[in-house]
């Protein structure tokens, strides 16, 4: 979204609220789900610019739903990811570096949002999604989901094949 800041910049108001969503199924925008992840709406955006004696400050919160997987058991996620955005908003020129993330540049009394947000939202997206904290996963043996059933496969550590003559050493050191 590009928002009209002008009147802050000019002094005649101190704040400008806005309030929109961003299409997630627009390819142009960069909204790319991790793999397995799948955004189910629209990217929910609502915050202000404020400004305090001529420092003005972007502040947002965007909410995005999503299904997935459970990285440890394989069921299936309905979730709600929450961003804070909080940015400092700077005219254009009044920067050495410009390129800087901390900031959020004005161009012509126009603010940008959506490029930075869109990255935050990603780079701060979890990767691994949980069913719950507590997830038991799956049995490595039989495959059975060990939130719901526990399994009677025999509790005895297996040794990796290739360290397996490591094993045999131990076990001979032992005995003597």
């Amino acid at each position: 979204m590009v928002l009209d800041i002008t009147s802050l910049i000019n002094g005649k108001s101190s704040r400008v609220d806005f309030e929109y969503l961003i299409d997630t199924k627009d390819e142009s925008n960069n909204l790319i789900p991790p793999d397995d992840v799948s955004f189910t709406a629209p990217v929910r955006v609502k915050g202000s610019v404020t400004d305090n004696a001529g420092y003005m400050a972007l502040s947002l919160t965007a909410e995005i739903d999503y299904t997935s997987r459970c990285a440890r058991c394989l069921e299936d996620i309905f979730g709600t990811f929450t961003l804070n955005f909080n940015r400092t908003v700077a005219t254009k020129g009044t920067l050495q570096d410009e390129d800087n993330d901390e900031y959020v540049i004005v161009k012509n009394g126009f603010l940008d949002i959506d490029r930075e947000l869109v990255e935050d939202l990603l780079l701060e997206f979890p990767p691994k999604l949980l069913c719950k904290e507590e997830c038991k996963g799956l049995c490595s043996k039989c495959g059975k989901n060990l939130n719901f059933e526990a399994c009677d496969c025999p509790k005895k550590k297996e040794i990796d094949p290739r360290l397996a003559i490591l094993q045999k050493l131990l076990e001979n050191d032992e005995t003597l």
